[in-house]
């Protein structure tokens, strides 16, 4: 709970006006009660908001602000329905956000990786505006969308400034962003905040922002996690509403100038909702004091509104049709648990697709979700959004020898520590936040990060520092590694544009050199293509390559099994550890 007053004056003919502020953000996909990729019922979702905002207006009536944080587009194959397989219908997250009567929105990065085609549909069909003050036409110069929105309740003026992360260009192929650039978070408020305040004099300045608060979390050339940076130096914001970094926050700041500024972000997938309540104190027309509280709601203590569910029930079986259909047959179970440890089935199978596509001589690739698994038997649609999250492209590069070394080295760097014994863990993990304690392990760095090769034979020396610990044997098919010669690599767009730094910190190579190095490009996304590989082939039987593992064994093995319980809980254990 925060709380703070700005007191002026008092006086015998004040009023109090409450406004309930409800700020969604990276719900990515998650319309209904029901996970479409793994089939079962699920904890958050616009369906569980719709109940929870349902209340607020039963308590605040029109005073109630409905504001989202962008990242919608992405993450459930709902939004994949109607980004590329129906874009006949009204958009279904178009018509979500209009039920829900959303007052504001702001645009995510994962909204501009569907591509202008789909944004710019999406944008057109929503009621209210989406915002993007950094988001600018290179044309003219000029934002794209909206720079901000002014929201007027019951004789108070509230304005929403929208911005993006401006770190897209590390991580999209530029055909999805053309004719954008995407400007530095804190520089583009410094300019608006000014103009706000002189033009539109609110009594309430909203930063809604689609980025991290952790500024040091930043790729290389940009600052990718800004909105705590805004909110303690770029005095004038009251409130400042975030997302992006997928973490739950709550808390009140104090700026630059000594004033106090509410900031919170309500994490991911629709599991809650940022609920904040400013009362104003007005004397006539003008407000004299102003008092924020507030905290970021469970959604999980509502249940589905079953009017909304009912009102789009015609999306939930088209969607639901359509992960249903079966495309081929699987001969065994593959897990992405297994790709932390060593070669396995799940990540090479990936690997086996993309330089098949690429005609590539070695291929890159991480477990893109933390924790899926396609089982033994029919495959069905659902099942390819396990294989792969998000609509990444699928690059061919030129990388010479000592670069694939180097890219290796970086990212085993941030996926491992440097072993003494046998008792270390092998992995990189968070400190625990009590000794002793027992939860799950987390990572240190992002999973999604963690890149293995084929095509090349290594090993990895977890007692070795960075830069020592990758030894290349050979090519896959036994013939000579070589340092100096080029090779052609296979690698999603994410990473070939920057992505996760591997190919800029890791390989070395400048940022504005990558694109010169791209010598192919798929015209739809990755999992497209795997999706016609299973068609085609009808049975898949996936099987580890085998080509890399962890050294010294003696301590390496016991490590595993002890990091795999920590990572996935008592009980659980890797199979056939070499």
């Amino acid at each position: 709970m925060a709380l703070f007053a700005v007191a002026m004056f008092s006086s015998a003919k004040q009023r109090v006006v409450t406004i309930n502020l409800v700020h969604t953000s990276d719900v990515h996909g998650n319309c209904f009660p029901y996970n479409f990729i793994e089939h079962k019922a699920w904890g958050g979702s616009y369906s569980r908001i719709s109940s929870f905002v349902k209340q607020q207006r039963g308590i605040y009536g029109k005073n109630v602000v409905l504001l989202d944080n962008g990242d919608v587009l992405q993450g459930q194959p709902t939004a994949y329905y109607y980004n590329f397989i129906d874009t006949k219908s009204k958009h279904l997250f178009a018509e979500v956000l209009n039920y829900l009567q959303y007052d504001a929105g702001n645009i995510g990065n994962h909204d501009v990786e569907t591509g202008h085609a789909v944004y710019d549909r999406w944008i057109k069909q929503c009621h209210m505006p989406i915002l993007g003050a950094n988001t600018i036409d290179v044309k003219t110069g000029k934002p794209y969308l909206p720079p901000y929105t002014i929201i007027k309740r019951d004789g108070v003026k509230i304005a929403v400034l929208g911005l993006i992360t401006p770190a897209i260009p590390a991580w999209l192929a530029e055909n999805l962003w053309e004719g954008l650039r995407f400007d530095d978070m804190v520089e583009t408020a410094r300019k608006w905040v000014p103009i706000i305040k002189e033009k539109e004099r609110p009594d309430l300045l909203v930063g809604l922002f689609h980025s991290g608060q952790d500024s040091s979390r930043g790729v290389t050339g940009y600052v990718e996690h800004a909105s705590l940076e805004i909110a303690r130096n770029v005095p004038g914001f009251d409130i400042v509403l975030f997302g992006h970094d997928h973490q739950t926050e709550f808390k009140t700041i104090t700026n630059c100038v000594g004033e106090q500024v509410t900031v919170a972000n309500p994490a991911s997938n629709g599991v809650a909702a940022s609920n904040i309540k400013v009362e104003f104190t007005l004397e006539g027309k003008r407000v004299v004091a102003k008092t924020i509280s507030g905290c970021v709601e469970n959604m999980a203590k509502y249940a589905p509104d079953p009017q909304f569910v009912a009102h789009f029930a015609k999306q939930y079986f088209d969607v639901k049709n359509f992960v249903s259909e079966k495309i081929g047959y699987n001969t065994t179970a593959i897990t992405t648990r297994d790709a932390y440890f060593g070669s396995s089935a799940f990540i090479d199978f990936v690997h086996d697709v993309q330089m098949s596509i690429a005609n590539a001589e070695v291929s890159f690739a991480a477990p893109l979700s933390f924790d899926a698994e396609i089982r033994q038997g029919d495959i069905f649609m659902s099942d390819m959004f396990n294989l792969m999250k998000y609509e990444n492209m699928l690059y061919a590069m030129t990388l010479t020898g000592k670069e694939i070394k180097d890219y290796l080295e970086y990212s085993y760097y941030i996926w491992t520590v440097q072993m003494q014994s046998a008792d270390d863990h092998l992995l990189w993990f968070k400190p625990a936040k009590t000794e002793g304690d027992a939860s799950r392990a987390q990572f240190q760095h992002e999973s999604f990060n963690f890149d293995s090769a084929a095509g090349i034979c290594y090993t990895v020396d977890v007692t070795k520092p960075r830069g020592e610990k990758i030894a290349i044997q050979s090519m896959a098919d036994g013939t000579p590694f070589d340092m100096n010669k080029t090779y052609r690599v296979a690698i999603n767009s994410y990473r070939g544009n920057g992505g996760g730094a591997l190919l800029t910190v890791g390989a070395g190579i400048p940022k504005e050199e990558l694109k010169n190095r791209i010598v192919f490009s798929t015209d739809k996304d990755l999992r497209y293509y795997m999706l016609q590989y299973i068609r085609q082939q009808g049975t898949i039987s996936p099987k580890a390559h085998n080509n890399w593992r962890f050294v010294p064994a003696e301590i390496v093995e016991p490590a595993i099994k002890r990091d795999y319980q920590r990572l996935f809980g008592a009980g659980s254990q890797k199979k056939n550890v070499e």
